[in-house]
């Protein structure tokens, strides 16, 4: 197919000292080129073929989707790709790709079959996920797509620091499907984001024909209609046209600083897998058009044809590439295999180590402040002290509105609108790009509110699985560090929607830390903590408390909560009550109300979920020797369950009575006051339950 000719200035291809101007024939381009780019496809194309054996073996390359068909854009891609300047996000075909921008044969394959001295993750992320991080070839998700956002997310720092490079995001036609993927083009052509999306068209999502994807030939023709986004449309199997399209997406992201989509046009000459049989849905016919149709044929005839090499020179070039696998082979083999000892390591990043409050106790007696002033003049105190930290997400900023409970009011006045800002209404797109902008650069903390309320948040969940392990799958070279913002729980009469509580999800992924605090001082030094630490954490606001005279507290201007530490609000000898949130002040009324009657209740706010402080726990249990743990949330499932588990199975000698758990009704909050009264947790049932044990 042809493209638009029309270029601006040069741009070099891997730093080499031949420069491509747009080629018509492979004839206008100098043959040291041409010999490098063959070697690579012939480098390539044997790896390739060999893969499978590795499995049939069972040395490894479980998975593998081979790239027969891409071979033009693939070398494209990786030789317009400048890792000094630009960040690639290959998806799984992308081997060539990868090898075009720089991985060797060997690396290739070590990433194949999983060895521990694998680039990209160690072994502990999926064959045929090539990566190469210290030069921003990012290890992506097995979730085909979602590196949209993160490369947007890239593009958008590149933007805000004057950064002259592309971001480039290359995915097969049918991931285009994934609604991440439209909300990634929308925000880059909305913010002009200097990214190129290229979709490689062999027209199948593995059986699915893309006629049963989107109504449209071709998918880069849904985009159509996007202001500040060009389309290039390019033939995927054609060498010259290939470097042309990508070429030219180059130039035009960096004059024009808007995203470029390429489309190129492939074809799939194997399965889409090692585990597809792709005869079951394609026939004879078909197949043999897919294998006339080989680029590396096409190619190789060409140079013959044109007297470009002879068929010495082509052989010769194929001796060597394959003597290149041998012995990429040989050293893969004997490099070491991951260690099962290490599973633990670099599940999440190290935490701000507290040296002035390594208890997260402090004995100010300033004035009291609201939570919200804590949160909001902390947040105000961290952009202060650090200049690249960023906070955007929906109704964050319009002129004095900051927000829709107004926490982060008046930031954007006194940072601007390059730092706070707002986002559309696209939850994974406000995670998915703080995940991608905090690539940039180590030293971006980036704060989002991830929902306006936290019920809202699940769009994102894909996003935060992505974050949440990032750090592991990477072997420790990436972690996103990026601090979510819900505001949690109920008693506002907020309804489905407004007032549930999501912390029992949350924390079933490891490689999170998720937070709620119950009072001014908690918020202030936990947040403080949280934007000064690495990876990602959930910080739970108890909207109900924004505002509320039960959870002001004086707060120290540097304080800091440690991860990991509980905190007991009241000592007692009879009873210890596990809390955090809103509940926490139910309990210190039930705490008040019993020690009338004569009971000692201890009253442990737990503030910390993930990490749990399991020695508080046991200490309390092992002086008290009853435990009633309490919750928000819904009992069945709940966040609660962990906490009466680890006591039952750690204190079981201590207890003189079972271990009790009291939460919320198992329905959904209902709107109306009168039906949200009957089904959250209040003072009178923690009483009621309290007693029941007491009296056990």
């Amino acid at each position: 197919m042809t493209i638009n000719k029309k270029i601006g200035s040069t741009i070099k291809l891997k730093n080499e000292k031949n420069i491509l101007n747009s080629a018509k024939s492979l004839k206008e381009i100098d043959k040291s080129l041409l010999k490098k780019w063959y070697s690579l496809l012939k480098l390539g194309r044997g790896i390739d073929e060999r893969a499978p054996n590795y499995l049939k073996q069972a040395i490894g390359w479980s998975y593998h989707a081979p790239y027969a068909g891409h071979d033009g854009i693939q070398l494209a891609i990786g030789q317009v790709f400048d890792k000094e300047s630009d960040h690639l996000f290959p998806y799984y075909r992308d081997m060539l790709t990868c090898l075009s921008a720089g991985l060797t044969a060997e690396e290739i394959i070590l990433n194949g079959i999983s060895k521990a001295t694998d680039l990209a993750s160690g072994g502990r992320h999926m064959s045929n996920h090539f990566a190469k991080p210290e030069w921003n070839i990012h290890n992506v998700s097995s979730c085909t797509g979602n590196h949209t956002l993160h490369a947007v997310g890239v593009a958008r720092a590149m933007k805000k620091y004057n950064h002259a490079g592309v971001s480039i995001s290359s995915q097969g036609e049918s991931s285009v499907s994934e609604g991440y993927c439209y909300e990634a083009i929308n925000g880059a052509s909305n913010e002009k984001l200097p990214v190129i999306f290229v979709f490689q068209d062999n027209g199948y999502g593995i059986s699915v024909p893309k006629r049963d994807q989107t109504a449209n030939e071709f998918v880069a023709d849904n985009f159509s209609g996007f202001k500040n986004l060009k389309i290039i449309h390019c033939d995927g199997k054609n060498i010259v046209d290939s470097v042309n399209a990508m070429k030219e997406a180059k130039q035009h992201c960096l004059k024009n600083s808007e995203p470029v989509i390429v489309h190129a046009h492939c074809v799939r000459i194997g399965s889409h897998s090692n585990s597809d049989k792709h005869e079951l849905y394609r026939d004879e016919k078909e197949l043999a058009d897919a294998l006339a149709q080989d680029p590396l044929v096409h190619f190789k005839n060409q140079l013959l044809k044109d007297k470009i090499f002879t068929k010495a020179e082509i052989e010769s070039l194929d001796e060597e590439m394959g003597q290149k696998i041998i012995e990429a082979h040989k050293l893969a083999l004997s490099a070491p295999n991951p260690d099962p000892a290490t599973i633990h390591d670099y599940v999440v990043p190290d935490a701000l180590p507290s040296t002035k409050y390594p208890e997260g106790l402090h004995s100010d007696t300033s004035e009291p402040k609201k939570l919200i002033e804590a949160i909001n003049e902390t947040l105000k105190s961290e952009f202060r002290r650090n200049q690249d930290t960023f906070i955007w997400g929906q109704d964050m900023a319009n002129k004095d509105k900051g927000g829709i409970f107004n926490v982060s009011k008046g930031m954007q006045k006194e940072f601007g609108k390059e730092r706070v800002f707002n986002g559309p209404i696209a939850e994974d797109f406000i995670l998915g790009t703080a995940n991608g902008f905090s690539r940039f650069d180590k030293k971006i903390r980036v704060v989002v509110e991830g929902a306006e309320f936290a019920d809202y948040f699940w769009p994102a969940m894909e996003q935060l699985v992505e974050c949440s392990h990032e750090y592991w799958r990477t072997n420790g070279q990436f972690s996103p560090n990026v601090l979510v913002r819900l505001a949690s729980g109920g008693y506002i009469g907020g309804g489905l929607y407004h007032s549930q509580n999501i912390e029992g999800t949350l924390c079933t992924f490891p490689g999170l830390r998720v937070v709620a605090p119950a009072f001014a001082d908690d918020a202030a030094g936990l947040i403080r903590t949280a934007m000064r630490s690495e990876g990602p954490i959930l910080f739970l606001e108890p909207k109900a408390l924004y505002n509320s005279k039960l959870a002001m507290a004086s707060v120290p201007e540097d304080f800091e909560v440690p991860f990991g530490k509980a905190r007991v609000r009241k000592e007692g000898t009879d009873l210890s009550i596990f809390t955090y949130g809103n509940t926490v002040h139910f309990c210190l009324e039930t705490a008040k109300e019993l020690e009338a009657e004569g009971k000692s209740i201890e009253v442990v706010d737990l503030r910390s979920l993930n990490p749990l402080d399991h020695e508080s726990i046991l200490k309390s249990v092992q002086k008290t020797n009853r435990a009633l743990v309490v919750h928000e949330d819904k009992v069945f499932a709940g966040f609660g369950g962990e906490v009466a588990s680890f006591i039952n199975e750690n204190a079981f000698e201590s207890l003189d009575a079972p271990v009790k758990r009291l939460g919320s009704e198992y329905t959904p909050v209902g709107f109306n006051r009168i039906l949200e009264k009957a089904i959250l947790i209040n003072t009178e049932k923690i009483t009621s339950a309290a007693r029941e044990i007491l009296n056990y």
